[in-house]
């Protein structure tokens, strides 16, 4: 049911501010692309800190993962791909191998940072609020050193046409990855042993260790794909602007874990909702969208957002107080 409220809260705004939208511009078809776009990323991390957050533990490093994985692969596929006018005149293959190396590279800087946190949290068993406040500032520091507190320029742009701005059908190809994303990690968790033992370890760990569920193994392969979904993201960063944006990605956890907690996931842990964090991660997009339509400062957008945020919490009926007393 908090999926379904969060549904219908969307629906009304979207209907709100399409009324009110000078020329109903809102309901343009291209301001539903930009959305699309916009919300790619941040539907895909709080899906996975949906997850985390099932399990009981918690990640606000994503930003931070998100920014470096984008660094590193950009400055890959600089590296082997060559400076714009080296890229005009290369044969497509040798491109081809630039771009892919560095997606890889992205994706592997992703995993690499999200078993770092799952090392912390499991083998010396830091608390995951700290370990992930920790290797934020970490992760944010090397991305700085590693670009010399620039954004990489020169990504290929062949990157950015075949990928990171193209469209199917009207639907960017970012948001529809996203989408298929997005469906197997809800088959994940409802269809298989693996979501079980997630929502069990997240309601009762000493029950789920008695089951014989292998705690620390689940922790850290979930560390590991919210870390890959981060490079995921770092990548759709890359290949829609071809540049970084070491400056960006401050709020991005803050939105996830927002997403996931107002569409119906327990912040404690025993109860998970996918659909409930896509419709809450769309949430935040279509104010921010709507507002800026209605030519809205980005001080009073934060009011609203932040108001808006707590009413639709209030809806789905808050957070369960006997968890928090557990």
């Amino acid at each position: 049911m908090p999926a379904l409220w969060i549904a219908l809260v969307d629906i009304a705004l979207i209907l709100v501010f399409g009324i009110v939208s000078p020329g109903h511009v809102f309901f343009n078809g291209g301001n539903f692309t930009n959305m699309a776009e916009d919300s790619a990323e941040v539907t895909l991390m709080a899906v996975g800190v949906a997850f985390l957050l099932g399990a009981g533990e918690l990640d606000i490093s994503i930003g931070a993962n998100i920014i470096l994985s984008s660094v590193v692969g950009g400055k890959v596929m600089v590296a082997l791909s060559g400076s714009p006018s080296q890229v005009a005149q290369s044969v497509f293959p040798h491109l081809a191998m630039g771009v892919t190396v560095g997606i890889l590279v992205a994706l592997g800087t992703g995993l690499a940072f999200g078993l770092v946190n799952a090392f912390v949290v499991t083998v010396l068993r830091v608390n995951s609020f700290i370990t992930t406040l920790g290797t934020l500032g970490i992760g944010t520091g090397l991305a700085f050193v590693l670009a010399d507190g620039n954004n990489i320029q020169d990504i290929p742009t062949p990157l950015q046409s075949s990928f990171g701005v193209r469209t199917l059908a009207g639907t960017p190809v970012t948001f529809l990855v996203t989408f298929v994303l997005v469906l197997l990690m809800w088959g994940l968790l409802g269809l298989t042993r693996f979501g079980l033992h997630t929502v069990a370890i997240g309601s009762s760990r000493q029950s789920a260790e008695r089951a014989g569920i292998a705690i620390r193994r689940h922790l850290v392969v979930l560390f590991a794909m919210v870390g890959v979904l981060a490079g995921i993201a770092g990548v759709y960063d890359i290949a829609r602007f071809s540049t970084t944006n070491i400056s960006g990605h401050q709020t991005d956890a803050l939105a996830a874990i927002a997403g996931a907690v107002i569409g119906g996931t327990n912040l404690f842990g025993g109860r998970v909702s996918i659909p409930g964090a896509v419709f809450g991660s769309f949430l935040a997009e279509i104010l921010n969208t709507g507002l800026v339509i209605l030519g809205m400062s980005s001080f009073y957008q934060l009011i609203a957002v932040g108001v808006v945020l707590i009413v639709a919490v209030y809806i789905r009926g808050g957070v369960d107080v006997r968890t928090i007393r557990r």
